[in-house]
């Protein structure tokens, strides 16, 4: 397995693996590292089916399925599909996913650790690539964070709320249907500290997102307001961003803790995009047992 770093702020390149087949102990471990280090990893020429992206991505944690029951592969509802073909006159999976700034189940109690993300179809307009996925590094962003804000929001916690992203879509004129009260029921709100620390690497991570949070606690309204408004401009600043460009075949996992990320919607209905997605829920990367499996001891945080 070969890791090569892109040199930006965030992203490596890994070659040498097969990922449709079960990852070796070493292999895992190494991914886990690169992760820690490089935030988000692309595997070109993966176009796994359903059944071995599943699999692949259960090894990293259980897998959120979709809050509708829409959109998911028929056979393996893990597998999310995002795309905006349409076929006999309906859309064969989400048109608009991930088209704001946000971090994937940051909204949840048990929060979200990686996305893994296939890429099967992207649409491309005189002959370059449309539909690219930036990604904020939010290491970075903590380390780069104004001291006296640190200080301020040292134990400071945040509430996301699903609904949030969900409404905002819809006010720019998504065609996802209201959620229903029973599903927002089933995404109730979620409080984490603002600032995390990252179970791989040990250091801190500023965890606040535009797209799920709404208030800081320990705030007022109007402070809360101002110090959120704060934090989003600071951790989208360019030097913190990294783009990536897709190739049809690519496989992306990206850590949910350390970044950020916006689909880039530049493409028309016309020019077909069709992605299959799995998101893996933290229920295995905060367990120091896990760690200690998974990882050299001197690889796990304390």
């Amino acid at each position: 397995m070969n890791i090569q770093p892109t040199g930006q702020t965030l992203g490596a390149r890994v070659t040498g693996i097969d990922l449709s087949k079960p990852l070796g102990d070493g292999e895992f471990a190494g991914i886990l590292r690169a992760l820690g280090s490089h935030g988000v990893l692309c595997f070109p020429g993966q176009r796994l089916e359903p059944a071995a992206l599943r699999d692949f991505s259960q090894r990293f944690g259980s897998i959120q399925r979709s809050v509708t029951g829409k959109f998911h592969d028929p056979q393996v509802p893990e597998v999310g599909i995002l795309s905006n073909i349409i076929e006999n006159g309906q859309p064969i999976g989400i048109g608009d996913a991930g088209q704001d700034w946000h971090t994937d189940m940051s909204y949840r109690d048990l929060m979200g650790f990686v996305n893994v993300l296939n890429a099967w179809k992207v649409p491309h307009r005189d002959g370059k690539p449309l539909g690219d996925t930036v990604f904020a590094n939010m290491h970075a962003a903590y380390d780069e964070l104004d001291p006296a804000l640190k200080e301020r929001l040292r134990d400071a916690t945040a509430t996301h709320d699903f609904n949030k992203f969900w409404d905002e879509m819809r006010k720019k004129g998504s065609s996802r249907a209201p959620l229903t009260p029973e599903q927002r029921a089933a995404r109730p709100p979620s409080v984490h500290p603002v600032f995390l620390t990252h179970p791989i690497t040990g250091r801190k991570v500023l965890y606040c997102n535009p797209g799920y949070a709404i208030h800081i606690n320990e705030l007022d309204e109007r402070e809360s307001d101002a110090v959120l408004e704060q934090l989003f401009a600071h951790q989208l600043q360019p030097r913190f961003l990294y783009a990536h460009v897709w190739t049809e075949g690519d496989l992306l996992i990206w850590d949910n803790i350390g970044t950020l990320h916006n689909a880039i919607p530049n493409y028309g209905p016309n020019e077909h995009r069709l992605m299959k997605r799995c998101q893996v829920l933290a229920d295995k990367i905060f367990d120091p047992e896990f760690l200690r499996a998974s990882l050299p001891p001197m690889q796990a945080a304390e």
